[in-house]
């Protein structure tokens, strides 16, 4: 089934920044993404729309969308705010896990395995939010899972656009060694784990540092379309 205009739109941007394609701060214009995905123009404010929600998308008055330029401090705080949300989700997983639960960890575990197999920058952080967010769906409280779906795309953010780093989305066994732990009902090896994980992420992010432009908008999501 083919996607809708605004989830092609929106998944296309995503993986931009993901690939440090798109930097913070591009303008994202309605008539130059219009153009790229021929599509009117209302796909194109739906889409920005969902990214805006994100955090993903700033609009500013009179002036348009733009890649949102998240701060230093926007980072220590989306990861503080990770570390205790996701500490609980995690105290509920232990306890809460079905063999099903634990089937599903170890099925996402071989698909990260094959994107960095294939070293798919954009499929890598696709993954990594999503062991989260399957966390969070086992750990079974759906008022955290919707505050940790909101985080988990503002760190992606992030990391897209500032973790430069081959080795700054995930060391290769961090999230096995989490779900081994989850499997052995080892709740303070799994939380020690998640906290090491996650400073390990946030440890890498380099705001100083800026990948190269790479020309308009249209040389950078053209081929994706």
């Amino acid at each position: 089934m083919e996607k809708p205009l605004e989830t092609l739109i929106v998944d296309s941007i995503l993986d931009a920044i993901a690939d440090q394609r798109l930097q913070a701060g591009t303008k994202l214009g309605e008539q130059a993404l219009s153009d790229i995905f021929a599509c009117n123009r209302v796909h194109v404010r739906r889409a920005l729309s969902m990214l805006t929600a994100w955090q993903v998308v700033d609009h500013l008055p009179n002036r348009g969308a733009y890649v949102a330029t998240p701060t230093p401090q926007d980072a220590r705080d989306v990861f503080q705010a990770r570390r205790a949300i996701e500490t609980t989700i995690c105290r509920n997983v232990v306890r809460l896990a079905s063999a099903p639960d634990i089937a599903a960890l170890h099925q996402h575990l071989a698909l990260e395995d094959a994107a960095r197999g294939q070293d798919n920058r954009p499929a890598k952080i696709r993954l990594s939010r999503g062991f989260h967010t399957l966390l969070a769906r086992i750990g079974g409280n759906s008022v955290l899972a919707r505050y940790l779906d909101e985080l988990t795309m503002r760190s992606s953010l992030i990391i897209g656009l500032y973790a430069t780093g081959p080795d700054t989305l995930c060391a290769e066994d961090e999230h096995a060694r989490i779900v081994a732990a989850i499997e052995a009902r080892d709740e303070a090896r799994t939380l020690a784990l998640l906290d090491e994980h996650l400073r390990h992420i946030e440890a890498g992010i380099r705001f100083d540092e800026k990948p190269p432009l790479l020309g308009t908008l249209f040389n950078v999501l053209g081929p994706a379309r």
